[in-house]
């Protein structure tokens, strides 16, 4: 059966981009291993199969796993806790002091200006691309739902015998992305879980899965409770002032699995921007459309079926709410644009 699930992930484009990857790592003892956002538990495995594969094949002597934002999640702190490594911020490194420097899990036009102009030399994701990248490899593919999928293709491609700790990581990976294959999900994100499963941790995977909410988060639940908007089978509601985007996260998922909602829109402005969540079912409603279709205009916005984001900046939205951020100012701001993405479905046009 392995010899069967390594036929099905190692393909042709894949050889080809480990071959490429092989002459990079040539003579290379620095790297930079970039991640969006808070870092989750996919990205965090990319980086570490990435790093596994150019030390594999070069002489890497230091490399430093960076995100914009610091790890926020509880059950995230945990996983990357029990990796050991240290996560670094992006405001805080000069990415030019680093031989080789990759993205993972996103893509360059997601950072805005915060590379400062950086053309990193490798990009790997499974997000819908927004923009062409002009690094020396670039290897995007929407249709995985986890990008350990893509990097466990990588290890085995690259002959690489992979440490209990990885396929851990890998696993785990796959497993929250996909929300344990509820999410998009393909045959090859199916085989590499089964390759990694029969050699993970799973005591430490239980571990980390039960640390989940922290006891400073339980005020968004009981804001949520008392100002959730229901309209069909759909649930929003604007928590105000929040710490992290994970607590957007943790109440969109909490409110999914209430009878007969299938999908969830939360928001919450974190520093200079307002967070706004989507959680669905994946198969009533589509996330991704719904969050460009309703938000695209005011920031960045989309995702998958099953999960979407939308970044809209501060001050854009004091601008389109005339300074205005109370809780029903905000609310209604919500409700109207998704009201006026169904009726735009519905009739085709912009409602007068």
């Amino acid at each position: 059966m392995r010899k069967r699930t390594e036929t099905i992930l190692i393909k042709g484009n894949t050889l080809a981009n480990v071959k490429k990857l092989k002459t990079m790592a040539r003579d290379i003892d620095s790297l930079a291993v970039i991640m969006y956002g808070s870092p989750d538990p996919d990205a965090v495995a990319s980086a570490m199969a990435l790093q596994e594969i150019i030390k594999h094949n070069g002489v890497l002597v230091h490399c430093d796993f960076i995100a914009t934002d610091a790890v926020s999640r509880q059950q995230n702190f945990e996983f990357i806790r029990a990796m050991k490594i240290k996560i670094h911020m992006l405001n805080e490194v000069d990415l030019k002091a680093y031989c080789l420097v990759a993205v993972v899990d996103a893509q360059p036009s997601f950072f805005g200006d915060a590379l400062n102009g950086f053309q990193p030399h490798i990009v790997i994701d499974h997000h819908p691309s927004k923009t062409g990248s002009d690094a020396e490899l670039v290897d995007i593919r929407e249709n995985y739902g986890a990008l350990a999928t893509i990097m466990t293709e990588y290890l085995l491609a690259a002959k690489i015998k992979i440490p209990r700790k990885l396929h851990t990581a890998l696993l785990y990976g796959i497993k929250t992305d996909t929300n344990n294959f509820e999410r998009d999900t393909i045959m090859e994100d199916i085989s590499a879980y089964r390759l990694n499963f029969r050699h993970a941790n799973h005591q430490l995977i239980r571990r980390i899965e039960l640390n989940q909410i922290p006891d400073k988060f339980l005020k968004y639940y009981d804001h949520a409770f008392h100002f959730r908007r229901r309209y069909r089978d759909r649930i929003t509601c604007f928590l105000g002032r929040v710490e992290s985007p994970d607590a957007c996260v943790q109440v969109a998922d909490f409110f999914l699995h209430f009878i007969d909602i299938y999908y969830v829109v939360i928001a919450g402005i974190v520093k200079d921007r307002l967070i706004i969540t989507f959680r669905g079912d994946g198969y009533r409603q589509d996330c991704g459309a719904i969050a460009a279709k309703a938000f695209g205009r005011y920031g960045s916005a989309g995702g998958h079926k099953s999960a979407a984001r939308v970044e809209i900046p501060l001050e854009t939205l004091k601008e389109a709410l005339s300074d205005d951020l109370s809780q029903e100012n905000v609310d209604r701001f919500l409700l109207n644009r998704l009201r006026r993405k169904r009726n735009e479905g519905n009739n085709g046009k912009k409602p007068a």
